[in-house]
């Protein structure tokens, strides 16, 4: 599989691009939120469902960005994982960016990020071994420069190079894979060679110092250079300056409605969300 491209204008045509992050493992609210842009009335659509309820690449000229943590917490990992492996093989080549959350990070170096009980943590090494294989052939990735925002799981407030970034996991998942995920001393090397990546940071991650995968929102300065990020769960899309989390499938999760993507233009970012009675609305970030 060739490297995808990590920038918006290394992309063939002026696609828009789409940001979904944190499914963490409930598909019905990914499967809502995804449908939502072409249910909007406003935008084409970027996916399709088929008779079984499986979504299909639309062949419109979007960029989805799924911004990590795709496994966990809800019931249906292996499903959420499948759907964006599909999306990936329809789409042309790098069209579908699966980015590292923290909770993939737990597949990557299972030996310093375990949650007991947890898809990430109980992978089976056949199953590690296939994640780990598509990360060293860069369909995992750690960030994408769109027109005006960075992607990246948590965010960074110093200046970061996506290519780099990106990098690093690909590299990583190809030392990691001779010895299966499983070699500790690996991992701890990785670990601390690669902080900008993979820090969990002060108090046992989430802190100021935390990496790519692990910021809270929070200490992301309103200055940063401009974010788009998930991780820290909300409500609705929250802007702070520079920086915006569009972390809202989560929170939304027990009500009905509020799930939904950001769009982004070449000058303009919009949420596209569900509504209780399941029509969708369109508003500015």
């Amino acid at each position: 599989m060739s490297v995808p491209p990590a920038t918006v204008e290394r992309t063939s045509g002026d696609p828009l691009i789409v940001h979904v992050s944190d499914i963490h493992g409930y598909l019905t609210d990914a499967r809502s939120a995804l449908l939502a842009v072409g249910d909007s009335g406003q935008y084409p659509d970027l996916v399709r469902a088929d008779e079984s309820d499986r979504l299909h690449w639309a062949d419109n000229d979007y960029v989805l960005v799924v911004n990590g943590d795709v496994i966990d917490r809800g019931p249906a990992n292996e499903e959420c994982l499948e759907m964006v492996w599909r999306l990936q093989e329809e789409a042309p080549p790098g069209r579908v960016r699966y980015q590292l959350g923290n909770h993939e990070l737990a597949i990557l170096l299972p030996s310093f990020v375990r949650w007991p009980g947890a898809y990430s943590t109980g992978l089976d090494a056949a199953d590690r071994r296939e994640f780990l294989r598509r990360a060293s052939e860069g369909a995992v990735t750690a960030a994408f420069e769109g027109y005006q925002y960075r992607y990246s799981h948590a965010g960074q407030n110093e200046p970061f190079d996506v290519t780099r970034v990106n990098d690093v996991v690909r590299n990583a998942a190809s030392e990691l894979l001779p010895v299966d995920g499983d070699d500790r001393t690996v991992q701890k090397r990785l670990e601390r060679r690669h902080g900008r990546v993979f820090a969990l940071g002060s108090d046992g991650g989430r802190g100021p110092d935390a990496g790519l995968c692990w910021l809270d929102f929070t200490h992301l300065d309103p200055s940063a250079p401009p974010q788009i990020v998930g991780h820290t769960k909300r409500v609705d899309p929250v802007r702070n300056g520079n920086v915006v989390c569009g972390n809202i499938i989560r929170m939304n999760h027990r009500s009905a409605g509020g799930e939904g993507v950001l769009i982004e233009s070449a000058d303009s970012l919009e949420v596209v969300r569900r509504k209780p009675d399941e029509s969708v609305s369109v508003s500015s970030v």
